[in-house]
C-alpha cells in the first residue's frame, strides 16, 4: 500500500467514525461534523502557454505555480493547484515537457481540453493566459500577433457552453487591435468573471517603497526605461499609469498618443519644462545610468540627459482631463517613475525593481507578487485592481507602435474614453 492510500483509507475511517458517533444526533449535527472533517477544496487553475524555455514568461508562472515562490520572507508553497497545461509551441531548447513531466501535469493538445481536463465540462477554478513568446507572424507596423485574444475567445466559448465562468488572467497587453482589447473587458463584464491583466511592473518592489497618495493632485507623470517597441514600452506604461490612476478624480481615458525617435524627441522636450524635471527626478532613481570610470559624466539633469542618450524613443500621451504621461526608452537597465504634483510642485519618484536573470539576479522574483495576487483572484473570486489600466496601457502601446508606423505623427484616439478608479489600497510588493 503507498503512503497516498493508506492516508486516504485513514481518512476515511475517520470519517466514518464520526459519522456513528454524531448519527444519533440527527442529521444538523452529522451535516456540521462532516462539514468539519472534510479540508477546504484547493482552487485549480489552467495555464495556457505560447511556448517554455528557460527565463521565459511561461517557465516563470509554472515554476511559481507548482512549486511555490519566496513571500514575506519564507518559502510559500502555491495557494492553488496548477492542474492542466496547453503549450502551443515546442522548439529547441523546450522545457514545456519537462516542467509537465517533473510536476506531473498533464499537457493537453487543445484549450479546450486543458480547461475541461480532458472531459466535455469545465473543470478547472481560473485561467492563465502567457501568450509571450515563441514564433509569431507581425503586422506591417511590427506588431507581434501573439495569440492573446484568439486564445481569451477560445476560454470564452467554453465558459458559455458551460453556463458558468472562471476568473481569468492575461499576461502583458490585451491584443494588437484596440477593438479586440475593447471586446475582452466586454466579455468579462457579459459573463460576470474576474478578470486580471498585465505587467509585473506595477505589483513589483518599489525603491524607495512609496506611493502616489490616492486622490493626489497629480500634474504629470514620467516613466524613464528600457526595451523595445511593442514589448518592454508596454512595461514602461503600466509603471506610470499604476501611480497616475491614483490621482485625485480618477482616470478619464486618453486623447493622443505621439511616439517620437532621436533628435525630434528633444525638439518636442524643448516646449516642456515640468516633462524636462521629471526626466531629470525619473533618472536620478536609475541604478544603470552611463558612465565614465565609475560615476556619470556630470550632474543628472536634462541637459546631460540630451547628450547622454542621443537616440531616444519617446511617447508624449494626453489624457483626456489634461494629464500628462512621457515614456522614453534609453539605453539603460531599469524602470524609473516620477510625477509631479500640481498643489505644491513637488515631485515623487521611485525606481519599479526588476532585478533581471542573466543582469543582477538569477531567478526573476518581480513575478512572485503577480503570481500572488492571482492566486488570491482565483481562490476570492475578485480582481485586486481594475483591468482598465491594462485596457488604457494595450491601447497606448497599439497607438504608439502606429504613430512610430505613419512617420511619427500624434494619433488620435476617441476610442479610448475609459473612466475607472484605482482601488485606494495600493498592490505593489512591500514585504
Amino acid at each position: 500500500m503507498t503512503a497516498t492510500s493508506a492516508s486516504r483509507r485513514g481518512f476515511l475511517r475517520s470519517l466514518a467514525a464520526t459519522t456513528a458517533v454524531v448519527s444519533a444526533a440527527g442529521p444538523t449535527a452529522l451535516a456540521t461534523a462532516t462539514h468539519a472533517a472534510q479540508p477546504a477544496r484547493r482552487k485549480t487553475i489552467a495555464l495556457l502557454g505560447t511556448v517554455v524555455f528557460k527565463h521565459s514568461h511561461a517557465q516563470h508562472f509554472i515554476d511559481r505555480f507548482a512549486l511555490g515562490y519566496g513571500w514575506q520572507g519564507e518559502w510559500q508553497p502555491s495557494g492553488v493547484d496548477l492542474v492542466s497545461l496547453y503549450i502551443d509551441q515546442f522548439p529547441e531548447g523546450d522545457l514545456g515537457r519537462d516542467r509537465a513531466k517533473r510536476y506531473g501535469i498533464p499537457l493537453y493538445s487543445s484549450i479546450r481540453e486543458a480547461l475541461c481536463r480532458g472531459g466535455d465540462q469545465l473543470a478547472v477554478d481560473g485561467v492563465v493566459i502567457i501568450g509571450e513568446h515563441g514564433n509569431y507572424p507581425k503586422t506591417e507596423s511590427g506588431q507581434t500577433l501573439y495569440p492573446r485574444h484568439r486564445w481569451f475567445k477560445e476560454v470564452v466559448r467554453v465558459f458559455e457552453s458551460a453556463g458558468r465562468s472562471v476568473p481569468v488572467f492575461n499576461d502583458k497587453h490585451l491584443s494588437t487591435s484596440w477593438t479586440e482589447c475593447a471586446e475582452m473587458v466586454e466579455d468579462a463584464r457579459r459573463l460576470r468573471f474576474p478578470f486580471l491583466a498585465g505587467s509585473s511592473l506595477p505589483v513589483t518592489w518599489r525603491l524607495p517603497a512609496l506611493d502616489v497618495p490616492f486622490g493626489t493632485p497629480l500634474e504629470e507623470s514620467v516613466c524613464a526605461c528600457y526595451g523595445g517597441v511593442d514589448s518592454y514600452d508596454f512595461h514602461g506604461l503600466e509603471t506610470a499609469q499604476c501611480m497616475s490612476e491614483r490621482r485625485r478624480g480618477g482616470e478619464t481615458g486618453i486623447r493622443s498618443v505621439h511616439a517620437l525617435r532621436g533628435a525630434r524627441v528633444w525638439e518636442a522636450m524643448a516646449a516642456r519644462p515640468k516633462t524636462q524635471r521629471l526626466l531629470a527626478a525619473a533618472l536620478s532613481r536609475s541604478h544603470t545610468l552611463p558612465v565614465e570610470n565609475g560615476f556619470p559624466t556630470g550632474a543628472i539633469t536634462y541637459d546631460w540627459a540630451r547628450q547622454a542618450f542621443p537616440d531616444p524613443i519617446g511617447y508624449f500621451i494626453e489624457h483626456r482631463d489634461g494629464f500628462h504621461t512621457s515614456m522614453f526608452l534609453l539605453p539603460i537597465r531599469d524602470f524609473n517613475y516620477a510625477g509631479l504634483r500640481a498643489d505644491d510642485g513637488r515631485v515623487i519618484a521611485c525606481q519599479m525593481y526588476l532585478p533581471m536573470p542573466g543582469s543582477s539576479a538569477t531567478t526573476a522574483d518581480f513575478f512572485n507578487p503577480l503570481v500572488h495576487h492571482i492566486e488570491r483572484m482565483v481562490i476570492e473570486r475578485r480582481a485586486p485592481y481594475p483591468v482598465e489600466r491594462t485596457l488604457l496601457t494595450s491601447g497606448m502601446t497599439l497607438a504608439a507602435v502606429e504613430s512610430l508606423h505613419r512617420g511619427q505623427v500624434r494619433v488620435e484616439t476617441p476610442e479610448m474614453t475609459v473612466r475607472y478608479r484605482a482601488p485606494k489600497a495600493s498592490t505593489f510588493w512591500r514585504d
